[in-house]
């Protein structure tokens, strides 16, 4: 340093066109007594010339936990110093910001053309605010606690209110917030793409059909068993992560080896792009576990379980009865449609085995389609012959009166799929059955219920379908409530003896839609005169508040008038 300083003296007599650096207090880090108020010296005791011209003086204080600290020195400014750009260097005099540096927060300034301009640390003071913003923050303190007490009151008041009018209004509040389903199903974006599953609180799994493991079976630990069918069990799953501990909840159904076939006819049909629907069984992926000798279908898990498991245990509102029912169709529409809502074509397929239990509750409550393993794909490749050699299938309490009697017209593709709405109508009355808008509600019963055995044979159903023209009763009370009076006329043309006068799977939808939607609006006209009182409620509260206000109002007039 003193050496710096004897250059500084020896260049004093060079001509002007020297440039001349800055003389500048220049000490490191060093204890302080100044405690960053009002001004101070930074009693440095060394004096130096900056190496260049272009540098200019800087201090810079520090507090820590054992107290403060000064530190002097020449910088540039065009280059960062503990993080920080300076941009006050201007000034000859020394004023102090704060700065949050690569240490912590600190106080800087920076000057120049003045000799040691940085020895003199000139800090902000701290304003005390007026005696009469005192006495006006000590009046508003006061009276916080009316405040508080006025907007508890009126929130209480405003709540009792809105209760009440729920209470009165429960029917058309329900039918305000419960999702609409539509009735053409999902738009060209949905359809079109690669859907996940768009209930995501069933199972986390965001996987759709990608999972590509090749010959590698996933990283899969079975849970619990949740189902059994004639010829596969369904179990509660942990999909692992590979880079964690974390698990996703699936299902996985397991085929024992001489199960091939139905293994292969599901994965087929799951593995069609085209089948991705929000009311189908959103479907992973499908292995072939030889080691264990099985073969296995990997798709999401629904906790709520199967519908016939559902009403078993569940009385159901109208509300839930539009969204199962309508969902329901919107399912079997998708199934069954020859293109997608983009216009795209796509193949047919019918279920062929529809009830109750092959039909799974979300979250949401609605339905999702699952168990295709007598499903099949109405491909116009598809013979006369290879219709026929698909034998009689499904379940025989569901089976329509064309499959039982074995008088399926081969010739036209769609009495497949009017077998589908026979059976899609005997699930419809199940769900009305348990519906509370009927009346009295009993016991869950499945379709023809104590007529014929717990598991009826094809000649047993036929006695009660062919011979006797039988179908499950629905009683006048139930057509007291306008919405299910409509859904039971729609069971009646679905489960007609003729199979082309039943409806399409699509117009049960959309009458479901448009009779919800009807109701709807009756609903909104018929209350709409009582809520009238929620606006009074809400002057109500507007005047509460007012009050409050013109009491500080007041007070704050009453301080003007002190002061003068």
């Amino acid at each position: 340093m003193i050496h710096r300083f004897f250059m500084m003296c020896v260049f004093s007599g060079m001509p002007s066109f020297y440039p001349f650096s800055q003389l500048c207090k220049f000490c490191d880090l060093e204890p302080s007594s100044c405690s960053g108020t009002g001004t101070c010296i930074s009693n440095c005791s060394i004096t130096s010339t900056c190496a260049d011209a272009n540098e200019v003086c800087v201090a810079i204080w520090w507090k820590n936990e054992t107290g403060f600290s000064i530190e002097t020195l020449c910088h540039d400014p065009s280059m960062p110093l503990y993080g920080v750009i300076l941009d006050d260097y201007n000034s000859t005099t020394c004023a102090m910001k704060e700065k949050n540096t690569t240490h912590g927060i600190a106080h800087f300034c920076s000057c120049k053309d003045e000799e040691e301009c940085n020895d003199k640390l000139l800090f902000s003071p701290i304003v005390d605010p007026p005696q009469d913003y005192k006495l006006m923050s000590v009046i508003l303190v006061s009276l916080l606690p009316l405040l508080v007490m006025g907007v508890i009151v009126a929130g209480m008041f405003y709540w009792y209110q809105a209760h009440q009018r729920h209470m009165l209004h429960q029917e058309w509040e329900n039918s305000i917030k419960k999702r609409k389903p539509r009735a053409g199903g999902l738009d060209c974006s949905d359809a079109c793409a690669i859907m996940m599953d768009d209930d995501r609180s069933d199972s986390s799994s965001t996987h759709a059909n990608n999972l590509n493991h090749n010959t590698e079976p996933l990283p899969i630990e079975l849970d619990l068993l949740v189902g059994k069918g004639r010829f596969a069990q369904v179990y509660k799953a942990k999909l692992k992560q590979t880079t964690s501990d974390q698990f996703e909840t699936v299902a996985v159904k397991i085929f024992p080896f001489e199960e091939y076939a139905s293994w292969k006819n599901e994965k087929d049909i799951f593995s069609n792009t085209d089948l991705r629907h929000e009311n189908i069984l959103h479907f992973l992926t499908a292995e072939e576990r030889k080691v264990e000798k099985q073969y296995w279908l990997i798709t999401a898990f629904h906790p709520r379980g199967n519908l016939q498991e559902y009403l078993t245990h569940h009385v159901i509102g109208w509300e839930e009865l539009k969204v199962l029912g309508s969902s329901l169709a919107r399912g079997v529409a998708h199934l069954h449609s020859d293109h997608l809502p983009c216009g795209r074509p796509k193949v047919p397929i019918v279920h062929r085995d529809l009830k109750s239990s092959n039909i799974l509750v979300k979250n949401d409550l609605t339905c999702c389609l699952c168990d295709f393993g007598l499903g099949l794909c109405l491909d116009s490749s598809l013979s006369v012959d290879d219709l026929a050699n698909s034998g009689q299938v499904g379940t025989a309490r569901y089976m329509a009166p064309e499959v039982l009697e074995a008088r399926l017209n081969l010739e036209n593709i769609e009495s497949f799929k009017q077998t589908d709405i026979y059976s899609m109508a005997l699930v419809l009355w199940e769900m009305t059955s348990r519906c509370e808008a009927i009346g009295e509600v009993k016991e869950y019963e499945p379709a023809y219920g104590s007529k014929v055995r717990e598991h009826p044979c094809v000649e047993s159903m036929k006695d009660n379908v062919l011979r006797d023209r039988g179908r499950p009763e629905i009683p006048e009370t139930w057509l007291r409530h306008q919405g299910v009076a409509e859904i039971c006329a729609t069971i009646k043309e679905c489960w007609d003896h003729d199979p082309e006068a039943r409806l399409t799977a699509h117009c049960v939808a959309e009458r479901i839609f448009e009779m919800a939607d009807e109701m709807d609006k009756l609903s909104i006209r018929s209350s709409s005169a009582e809520k009238i009182p929620e606006h009074n409620d809400k002057l109500w509260v507007t005047l509460l508040v007012l009050t409050v206000s013109k009491i500080i109002t007041n007070c704050l007039n009453l301080l003007k008038s002190q002061k003068s």
